[in-house]
């Protein structure tokens, strides 16, 4: 990839595949503004996203979310780790692809149940998950989505890496002109 086709790097994955810490760390490496969708919508929602799924469904978090994704996508430079599902969504996945490097962090269904319930079966329930944060749950989401997520430019394992080394191999991706718009 030559680095001057990089306008924003865009993390996409499942939940708990590290796409917050890992935006957290390309942005201290390169630079770069974090934006984080979630972070987006609640902002503009002003309620939490647990909230705003309970309150008004999930149709209208998924319509608050493609706003977020348009505004958050126009300019460039950013480090943007897009919600847990964005990506499936095909407008989301359109403006992403166009406006930026899209990088899917992988994770294995157990890695993420291991990183949502912190090893506590008591652990707040995710929206998405429901009660108890189930494994199945996590591995019946993680197949339905993988068609999406295939779609993005490269794929990152995460279950083995710290944040740090997951931002390191973006960024050897990337190309040594990144520090360049």
């Amino acid at each position: 990839m030559q680095s001057d086709q990089v306008r924003n790097i865009i993390l996409v994955g499942f939940m708990a595949s590290g796409k917050s810490s890992v935006g957290r760390a390309l942005s201290r490496r390169c630079g770069w503004t974090r934006w984080d969708a979630d972070d987006e919508i609640v902002a503009w929602a002003g309620k939490p996203i647990a909230d705003i799924f309970r309150d008004s469904g999930e149709d209208a978090f998924r319509e608050l979310e493609r706003s977020v994704v348009k505004e958050i996508c126009l300019e460039t430079g950013r480090i943007i780790a897009a919600g847990g599902g964005s990506f499936i969504d095909d407008e989301n996945r359109r403006t992403m692809l166009d406006c930026g490097t899209v990088f899917y962090l992988s994770a294995r269904p157990e890695t993420i149940h291991r990183r949502v319930t912190g090893g506590n079966p008591n652990a707040p329930a995710r929206p998405l998950l429901g009660e108890g944060n189930s494994l199945e749950r996590i591995t019946e989401l993680l197949a339905q989505r993988m068609p999406a997520y295939s779609q993005a430019h490269h794929a990152v394992e995460t279950d083995n890496l710290t944040p740090d080394q997951v931002a390191q191999a973006i960024l050897k991706i990337c190309g040594p002109g990144i520090l360049k718009i």
